[in-house]
């Protein structure tokens, strides 16, 4: 993956990312529209499919609702990298198939504008503003897939169907 930094600081909670305002919807293009207005009013007309949102600690802390990650997704935010995240928005965001990286000095080092390359099976990360490159624990194969197939259900659908196809030999 490739795409430019939009910086934001730490505590980034799931209000900032889509605001309880628009909770009234679960059209993911609805969503997209709002995100990170709380945060940053011109995030979603500076945000490019695939670029990446780089924050401090505690991202996406507060309540437990999947439409954040959406949000995210949905804007064509191809990763999430972070010092650290909010647990239950760690699992939502790998449920609906969102990229995510825990990585304090990357985040750190990283602004806005700035280029990333992320692989997510070698677990590396580089900043290609300043040459850093940076390691991440690779996520698993399963995680792997489950972001590949656009998130769990859709992992679980795929497997699900690979099971049921008559085997030829």
């Amino acid at each position: 993956m490739r795409g430019n930094v939009h910086k934001f600081g730490d505590d980034v909670n799931t209000d900032e990312i889509i605001p309880a305002r628009y909770l009234n919807t679960i059209d993911p293009a609805l969503l997209a529209a709002h995100c990170m207005e709380d945060a940053n009013p011109e995030f979603i007309k500076k945000t490019r499919p695939g670029d990446f949102i780089v924050a401090g600690e505690n991202f996406g802390c507060g309540s437990s609702r999947e439409h954040a990650p959406i949000a995210i997704k949905a804007a064509g935010v191809a990763c999430v990298v972070a010092k650290s995240f909010a647990r239950i928005f760690f699992r939502n965001a790998i449920n609906i198939g969102l990229a995510i990286v825990t990585c304090p000095e990357a985040a750190d080092e990283a602004r806005d504008g700035h280029t990333l390359e992320i692989d997510l099976a070698k677990g590396e990360l580089k900043n290609l503003a300043t040459g850093h490159t940076f390691t991440f624990s690779p996520f698993t194969r399963e995680i792997q897939a489950i972001i590949a197939a656009g998130g769990l259900m859709a992992f679980v659908k795929e497997q699900a169907k690979a099971q049921r196809e008559p085997e030829f030999r």
